[in-house]
């Protein structure tokens, strides 16, 4: 019988699905719902040592949805991190921890570029109890005035600096949260791996504008006539997602043996969860898909990936983690590949053209083959 369960850096999860930090990770209350539904882990929503400065507006979503059928396949955030007071949320942790002592709890963190603030929040956080950090160098809107986010995730020198930081002070293992928003992201999961964290998280949300109202003329969503544009998530990202989670699980096997990869981007069933794994995953987050279909989506993902591991005979997720990844290859060496084949299938067409191509072990079909009936 298959098994979901799995270790991830020392950490045992009963499965791989992970509540990615957002709005499904927002507070303890809505945390404890997603291990009583059975989730893997919880991310919760990233925090930051001062909350007094994120102020969030309404409307702050933006969806896409199929012409017939009215489903959202793109989904577009302008939302911040936690505006709820860093006091407020030690304190949970530590409840999360007193009632969920199994249940891992991961702390997404993000600050401006200070060292002394970063070791204040590693330091503090992780004396709650928390299991493991998640650092948001990712969110692609939002305090980039602060140098927060995706404005310190563009730049790799400084998130591997940052990393080092970090890496001092933790005594949990650590995951960085990479930005999509780049031209390499090979490049920012090699900084974060050099700089000692145990693993990546990738993708974060996409930055993009969804689109433009015909009849005010205004782009979506609108605040007071006007907006910004936001990180884009939902089905419509997958494609992206597992090309990117593609190339940091090749760094991953490459240069850095034995690290780990969180997936992310547009899964929602078992079948969208065990593409990422074929591609490198060690689990996979979902926060937009829980945003449309709740908390329970969890026990249908999982039986999905069940019978995916059956129909397949595996046994475990290690068994097919990165098993795709030796099916890519560059363009010329299909065109070098697809040469050969036509080559082969004309020999095979032709038959014998000459008395050195008979073969022992197949004179009979050779034969057939210069027969007319």
């Amino acid at each position: 019988m298959p098994t979901l369960a799995t270790t991830v850096n020392g950490l045992k999860l009963p499965n791989p699905f992970i509540i990615g930090s957002g709005p499904p990770g927002t507070n303890a209350n809505v945390i404890g719902k997603a291990f009583d539904e059975g989730w893997g882990a919880v991310v919760a929503k990233t925090i930051s040592l001062d909350a007094s400065k994120v102020i969030n507006v309404a409307p702050r979503y933006a969806r896409l949805r199929t012409d017939k059928s009215k489903e959202i396949f793109g989904w577009q955030n302008i939302e911040l991190i936690s505006d709820r007071p860093f006091k407020v949320w030690m304190d949970e942790f530590k409840q999360l921890k007193d009632k969920y002592p199994k249940g891992i709890v991961i702390a997404s963190i993000m600050e401006e570029y200070n060292k002394d603030a970063w070791i204040e929040i590693v330091e503090k956080t992780q004396a709650t109890g928390i299991d493991a950090f998640e650092l948001n160098f990712s969110c692609p809107h939002g305090l980039p005035e602060r140098k927060m986010g995706a404005a310190m995730g563009q730049d790799c020198a400084i998130m591997e600096e940052v990393c080092k930081w970090v890496m001092s002070a933790s005594k949990v293992p650590v995951w960085a949260k990479l930005t999509p928003n780049v031209t390499h992201i090979q490049d920012g999961c090699a900084a974060a791996l050099r700089a000692g964290c145990q693993g990546v998280s990738a993708i974060n949300t996409i930055l993009c504008v969804t689109s433009v109202d015909l009849d005010t003329l205004r782009p979506e969503p609108t605040v007071e006539g006007y907006t910004t544009p936001g990180g884009y998530s939902c089905s419509a990202v997958r494609p992206i997602a597992l090309r990117m989670v593609k190339e940091c699980a090749e760094v991953i096997r490459d240069q850095f043996p034995g690290r780990t990869l969180s997936a992310i981007g547009g899964v929602e069933s078992g079948a969208d969860a065990a593409q990422f794994i074929l591609l490198g995953g060690d689990t996979v987050q979902v926060c937009t898909g829980v945003m449309k279909m709740g908390y329970d989506m969890v026990k249908r993902m999982s039986d999905e990936l069940l019978n995916f591991m059956s129909k397949h005979k595996f046994e475990k997720i290690e068994d097919f983690k990165g098993h795709s990844l030796q099916y890519f290859t560059t363009h010329a060496e299909l065109v070098r590949m697809q040469a050969e084949a036509k080559e082969r299938a004309a020999k095979a067409k032709a038959g014998v053209a000459k008395d050195t191509d008979w073969k022992g072990d197949e004179f009979v079909k050779q034969t057939e083959s210069l027969s007319r009936n």
